[in-house]
C-alpha cells in the first residue's frame, strides 16, 4: 500500500514538493490550499505528467482538509513569502496566524502524521507547529540545514571545480541571518576545507550561504527561491518514508543538547520513519558554541513575540 503524503500550500514551494514527490512514485499526494481552484489546477497538471514521465500514484488538488486524513507525512508550506528587503523574521505575525489555523487542521485529521514545516522564519514556525499539534518532538521538524547545506556545498564545488558529491559539509543553527557554517568540520573528498580554500574566500562563501535566501529574493524581485527548498524537502521526506535512518540537518527540539533547552534549532539528527530519531551532538569549540547560543536565542526572541517560550 502507497504511502499518503500532503503538501499545504500550493504556492511555488509547496506546488513544486508536491511535484517532485508525485514523480518519485511512491505516494499519493494530496495538495491543499485555501484559494479554491489553484490546487486542483495544479494537481491536474501534475497528475497528467504521470503517462508521460511515467507514474502511477494518485495527485489531488483540495481546499478541504477531510482530503488529507491519515497522511503519513504533511509538509506545511503556507504563508507569505519574502520580498526584497525582508527578513525571514518580518513574516512572523502573519505567518504565525496561518500555520496555527494549519496545524490544528492537520493534527485533527492526522493525528499520527510526522510534521515537516517549511514556513518562514522556519525555526519559530516549527515550534508553533510542535506546541499546537501537541505531537511527541520527534514528529516535528523543520526543514533548514538541507537547504542551507546544499547552498554552501553549491558554492565550494564551484570554487574548486569538482563534484558536489564529495562536498560534505556542516550547517548548524536557525535558519536566518544567524546559522553557523562550520568549515572546520566541511569536507572535500575528506580533505577539510580551510586546507583547501583560502581563509578571505572562505569566510566570503560562509557570508554567501548566510545570506542565500536574500539573494535570490533580491534578484527576483517578486517571489523568493523555491526549487532548492522544495528538493531539500523532499530530501527529508525520502528519509522518513523509507526510514533511511539519514543524518540530515533539521530544525528539532533542544532539551540540553549543546547547551540549549527548550528550542527548534538546526543540528544534524537521524531521520528515519519514526522522524527525527536522535540528535547527534558534534563537539564544537568555544566559537562556534557561542555563535550556536547566538542562533538559539534569537529564535527564543521570535518566541517571545509569540508567546511561546
Amino acid at each position: 500500500m502507497r504511502k499518503k503524503v500532503t503538501v499545504i500550500g500550493a504556492g511555488n514551494v509547496g506546488a513544486t514538493c508536491a511535484q517532485r514527490i508525485a514523480e518519485k512514485g511512491y505516494a499519493d499526494v494530496v495538495m491543499l490550499d485555501i484559494v479554491e481552484g489553484l490546487p486542483q489546477g495544479k494537481g491536474l497538471d501534475i497528475l497528467q505528467c504521470g503517462p508521460i514521465l511515467p507514474f502511477n500514484n494518485n495527485m489531488i488538488g483540495t481546499n478541504k482538509y477531510e482530503d488529507t486524513a491519515n497522511s503519513d507525512v504533511v509538509v506545511i508550506t503556507s504563508g507569505i513569502a519574502r520580498k526584497p528587503g525582508m527578513s525571514r523574521d518580518d513574516l512572523i505575525l502573519t505567518n504565525m496566524k496561518i500555520v496555527k489555523e494549519v496545524t490544528e487542521n492537520v493534527a485533527k485529521h492526522s493525528p499520527k502524521c510526522i510534521i515537516v514545516c517549511v514556513t518562514n522564519p522556519l525555526d519559530a514556525m516549527t515550534q508553533l507547529a510542535w506546541h499546537v499539534s501537541k505531537f511527541p518532538k520527534n514528529r516535528v521538524l523543520g526543514q533548514s540545514g538541507v537547504l542551507d547545506s546544499a547552498r554552501f556545498q553549491t558554492f565550494i564545488a564551484q570554487e574548486l571545480k569538482v563534484s558536489v558529491e564529495d562536498v560534505s559539509v556542516c550547517v548548524l543553527g536557525g535558519h536566518g541571518d544567524t546559522m553557523v557554517p562550520i568549515p572546520r568540520l566541511s569536507t572535500v573528498g575528506g580533505i577539510p576545507l580551510p586546507e583547501l580554500i583560502a581563509k578571505d574566500k572562505l569566510d566570503a562563501m560562509v557570508k554567501r550561504t548566510v545570506n542565500g535566501g536574500a539573494e535570490i529574493v533580491n534578484l527576483l524581485k517578486t517571489g523568493s527561491a523555491y526549487y532548492a527548498p522544495s528538493a531539500a524537502t523532499v530530501k527529508m521526506v525520502d528519509a522518513i518514508i523509507f526510514d533511511k535512518k539519514k543524518i540530515l540537518p533539521c530544525s528539532v527540539l533542544l532539551e540540553g543538547e549543546y547547551g540549549i533547552k527548550k528550542t527548534f534549532v538546526g543540528v544534524p539528527c537521524k531521520v528515519g520513519d519514526k522522524g527525527a530519531e536522535q540528535v547527534m551532538e558534534l563537539k564544537l569549540t568555544p566559537e562556534e558554541n557561542a555563535a550556536l547560543k547566538k542562533s538559539a536565542d534569537a529564535v527564543q526572541e521570535l518566541l517571545k513575540i509569540m508567546k511561546l517560550e
